[in-house]
C-alpha cells in the first residue's frame, strides 16, 4: 500500500485499473489522462460491449483512433498497448463478464473507476435503475472478491440531491424507498404500472436520472463492506478546459446541444432564470479530481464514512446563466458554424408563458414556413421535427436552469491542499483558475470542430456569411419596428378619433 508521501503519479506505478463507462464522454478523457500523465501504469482494463457488428477490440481501436488520443498516438504509442478491453454488459448479471475475465480482474486490479451510467434524464425507470443502481451493486460485488483493491471511485452527480433546498454537503443523504426495494419493484412490476408509479417514487426529484444516482449512493453505503469507496459528484460537465486539447467534446448532452442549435440560428428563446448560477465544470477538471481521489482513498486511514467530493464551480468561481448565454452568443458570432440559418440571437425568459409565446413566433411558425417551402422544392422537410426535438431537450433540462443549489466543496479544496506542487500542476482541479470567457470561446470552437465536424478552414466563409446575416437580421428588426410603430400610431389615431379629440 502506498504511503502518504507517495506522489499521485508514483502511486499509479505498476497498478492495474478497471474502468466501467470507458466508452462514454468522461470515460474516454479518464483513459487518455491516465495513460498520458501516469505512464507507468501496468494495464487499463475497460469494460466494453460489442456494438453495431464490432467486437470490443474493434470498438477500442475506433476510440483510440479519435482526435482525443492524437497526442498519445504521436508521443507515446506504446502506452496504448496497455489498454485491454473486457467484453461485458453492465445490464447483465455479473456484468456479462466471463469467468476467465473475472478471475483475471480479481487477481490483478487494484483501482476501480465506475463511470457507467445512462445520462438520459427522462430514461424509463426500469432501465435507469438497471444501469445506474443495479449495475453498481453488481460491480461492488465483483470488487469485494478482488484481492488488492485500494480504491473504488464512483461517479455520481451533484444533482442527485436536487430535492434539497439548503446547502448540499459532501455527504450521502437518505433516500426513500431503499435501493433494494426499488430494484425489486422494477423486476417484479410490469412496465406500464411502473411508469405510472415513477412520479410517486422519484417524488420531488425531476427525473429518473437524479433519483437512481441517489439510490446508487445509498446502495454503496449498504453494500461496500470493507471496500475503500469514494464518490465524486460533478455538476454540469462541459468540454475540456486544457487537456489534452482545449474545447474537446463529443456529445450533445447538457447545454451543448442547445448551444449548438442556437449557434445555427434554430433556437432563439428558452425558459431560464438568468440570475441563477450555472454550475458548469470542465470534463478534464472532473477527471483530475477522480484520479487524485483514488490516490487519497488508497493512502488514507479507513473509516466508516464514504468520502464525497462535490466537483462544482458555483461556490468558488460562479457564472450565471446570463453570462454563460451572452458569452456563448458572442463566440458563436465570432466563430460561426457553417450553413447558419439565421443570425445567432435570442434571450432567456423567466416566464413560462412569455417563453411559450416566443417559441410559437420564433420557432414553430418559421419551422412550418421553411418546411412548406422545402416540400414545394421537393426537399425533405426537417425543421418541424427538429424544433420538436429541441423543445423536448430544453424541457428536460429546464429544472436545472430555473433553480439554484449551493454545493459545498470543502473536501475538494482539502484534497487540493494535500497535493504536492507538481501533482497540483499535473492533476489540476482548482476551479477558481477557470477564466470563463477564454474557456467558453474554446467551448464554442470545440462544438464546431469536434461535434459538428466543421473544419477550421471553413471559418472565413462562415464569417462572411455571418456578416451578411447580421445586416439582414438588423434590417428585419428595423422593418418590424416600423410596422409596429405604424400599427401603434394607427390605433392611437383611431382611438383619438372615437374620443373626438381629432376631427
Amino acid at each position: 500500500m502506498a504511503g502518504e508521501n507517495t506522489s499521485v503519479k508514483d502511486f499509479y506505478r505498476n497498478r492495474s485499473i478497471f474502468i466501467t463507462g470507458a466508452t462514454g464522454f468522461m470515460g474516454k478523457v479518464l483513459v487518455e489522462k491516465l495513460m498520458r500523465s501516469c505512464p507507468h501504469i501496468r494495464n487499463l482494463y475497460l469494460l466494453m460491449r460489442p456494438k453495431r457488428g464490432q467486437n470490443v477490440q474493434e470498438r477500442l481501436q475506433g476510440i483510440l483512433n479519435g482526435p482525443l488520443f492524437e497526442t498519445l498516438r504521436r508521443d507515446s504509442p506504446g502506452q496504448l498497448t496497455k489498454i485491454i478491453p473486457v467484453a461485458g454488459d453492465i445490464t447483465e448479471p455479473e456484468l456479462g463478464i466471463s469467468i476467465q475475465d473475472q478471475n483475471k480482474l480479481i487477481r490483478s486490479v487494484s483501482i476501480v473507476f465506475n463511470l457507467a451510467a445512462t445520462v438520459k434524464l427522462d430514461e424509463a425507470l426500469k432501465l435507469s435503475v438497471k444501469i445506474n443502481t443495479l449495475a453498481t451493486k453488481r460491480l461492488v460485488q465483483l470488487c469485494n472478491r478482488m484481492h488488492n483493491v485500494e480504491a473504488f471511485i464512483h461517479v455520481s452527480t451533484a444533482y442527485c440531491n436536487c430535492d434539497r433546498t439548503e446547502d448540499v454537503a459532501e455527504e450521502i443523504y437518505p433516500v426513500r424507498p431503499e435501493p433494494d426495494l426499488v430494484i425489486a419493484m422494477t423486476e417484479g412490476i410490469d412496465d406500464k404500472m411502473l411508469d405510472e408509479l415513477t412520479p410517486i417514487l422519484i417524488a420531488s426529484r425531476p427525473n429518473t436520472y437524479t433519483f437512481t444516482k441517489a439510490l446508487a449512493e445509498r446502495m454503496l453505503q449498504q453494500e461496500r463492506d470493507s471496500l475503500p469507496v469514494a464518490i465524486v459528484r460533478p455538476s454540469i460537465v462541459l468540454s475540456s478546459y486544457r487537456e489534452p486539447v482545449a474545447g474537446w467534446a463529443e456529445s450533445y448532452n447538457g447545454p451543448t446541444g442547445i448551444i449548438a442549435a442556437a449557434a445555427k440560428g434554430f433556437l432563439r428563446t428558452m425558459l431560464c432564470h438568468e440570475d441563477k448560477v450555472a454550475d458548469l465544470v470542465p470534463v478534464d477538471i472532473v477527471i483530475s479530481l477522480m484520479i487524485c481521489a483514488a490516490w487519497r482513498t488508497a493512502i488514507m486511514q479507513r473509516t466508516d464514512t464514504i468520502p464525497v467530493y462535490n466537483c462544482c464551480t458555483g461556490f468558488q468561481n460562479l457564472i450565471t446563466w446570463k453570462k454563460f448565454v451572452d458569452l456563448s452568443f458572442k463566440y458563436c458570432r465570432l466563430h460561426p458554424m457553417e450553413n447558419v440559418l439565421w443570425y445567432p440571437d435570442g434571450r432567456c425568459h423567466s416566464s413560462a408563458m412569455a417563453n411559450k409565446l416566443c417559441a410559437i413566433f420564433l420557432h414553430n411558425i418559421p419551422a412550418y414556413i421553411l418546411d412548406t417551402l422545402a416540400r414545394l422544392k421537393g426537399s425533405q422537410p426537417i425543421m418541424v421535427p427538429l424544433q420538436a426535438k429541441l423543445s423536448k431537450a430544453a424541457k428536460c433540462s429546464e429544472f436545472f436552469r430555473t433553480k439554484q443549489w449551493n454545493f459545498r466543496d470543502d473536501n475538494v479544496q482539502q484534497l487540493g491542499e494535500q497535493l504536492s506542487p507538481e501533482d497540483r500542476k499535473t492533476f489540476m482541479f482548482d476551479v477558481s483558475q477557470i477564466e470563463w470567457s477564454s474557456y467558453l470561446e474554446h467551448y464554442i470552437l470545440g462544438i464546431r470542430q469536434y461535434i459538428l465536424r466543421e473544419s477550421p478552414d471553413t471559418l472565413p466563409a462562415a464569417q462572411s456569411r455571418m456578416t451578411k446575416l447580421y445586416w439582414v437580421h438588423n434590417a428585419v428588426q428595423l422593418v418590424g419596428l416600423i410596422i409596429m410603430l405604424c400599427v401603434f400610431f394607427s390605433l392611437l389615431y383611431f382611438v383619438l378619433r372615437i374620443c373626438g379629440l381629432i376631427v
